[in-house]
């Protein structure tokens, strides 16, 4: 039974400290016997204020979190998941996630597909196509300690078409870094995730951002593993940034699909003629 941890972080303006303390938890991490560190969404570089953030935003072969997080992962023989802002050819921005496998070579990149474009009720205001590119790929790996694992970003879970096409890949597993709002997490964060792991009966695994910030933002935290019958294995809080292990049990995943074979029996549905 694999284990895996949950970094959950406070990530702040400073790139090199974030990547820092991703390679001390993943030092911790595999001591405890984990195989697998989780980390939130844009874990390298937490940095709203767009022209300040842009000195520390490059590709991802000039990146020091690369290097620095890429080496952890091989000193620490565990798998990581980076979440971190990256500099594209075109001068666009991308929000990406990086797989790097217990050898610090990268095994998997995906780029975070929905934009966060809304004015919330409390004022907050967030565009994130403004300075960022919307990826255009699902990504799933193979051969990770969780198996087949997919990969989405925070805002993706919103959107079901994408869950539907990991659930058709047969993920095993689907990570969900993520930085949600304070009011969007309470209203939402654990529906959401509980309802993307039943749908795909997979293993859901959301490391979170939380608390304040540098850059002004609050986040809501409650980093969560949810299992593929929907029942929440792991919830970190929202009070304070922290790491902690869980196993996973990956034979449940089969025993869910034998109950409750939505799966197999998925069919297209047909669309009607417009009227």
């Amino acid at each position: 039974m694999p284990k895996i941890a949950l970094l959950q972080m406070t990530s702040g303006i400073d790139p090199i400290a974030n990547a820092n303390a991703i390679a001390d938890a993943a030092n911790r991490a595999a001591g405890e016997g984990a195989q697998m560190l989780f980390t939130p969404e844009m874990a390298g570089l937490l940095d709203r204020k767009r022209s300040r953030a842009a000195e520390n935003i490059v590709a991802e072969s000039a990146s020091p979190i690369v290097e620095i997080v890429a080496r952890a992962a091989a000193d620490a023989s565990i798998w990581i998941a980076l979440g971190l802002p990256v500099a594209r050819d075109d001068g666009r921005w991308t929000n990406r996630t990086i797989l790097f496998d217990h050898k610090g070579d990268v095994a998997a990149r995906y780029d975070k597909i929905h934009m966060f474009d809304v004015e919330l009720d409390t004022g907050e205001s967030w565009r994130e196509s403004a300075a960022y590119a919307p990826g255009e790929q699902v990504v799933t790996v193979d051969d990770t300690p969780l198996g087949r694992l997919g990969l989405a970003t925070c805002y993706d879970i919103r959107f079901p078409a994408l869950f539907d096409e990991l659930g058709r890949r047969r993920c095993d597993a689907i990570a969900i870094p993520a930085a949600f709002t304070v009011p969007t997490g309470k209203a939402h964060w654990h529906l959401l995730q509980r309802a993307r792991a039943v749908e795909a009966s997979a293993f859901v695994i959301a490391a979170a951002q939380v608390g304040d910030h540098e850059d002004g933002r609050s986040t809501y935290g409650h980093s969560l593993v949810v299992g593929p019958w929907g029942v929440v294995q792991l919830d970190l809080g929202g009070d304070a940034a922290g790491m902690q292990i869980c196993d996973v049990d990956l034979n449940r995943i089969a025993e869910v699909r034998k109950q409750l074979p939505c799966l197999a029996n998925k069919r297209n549905i047909p669309k009607s003629p417009s009227r």
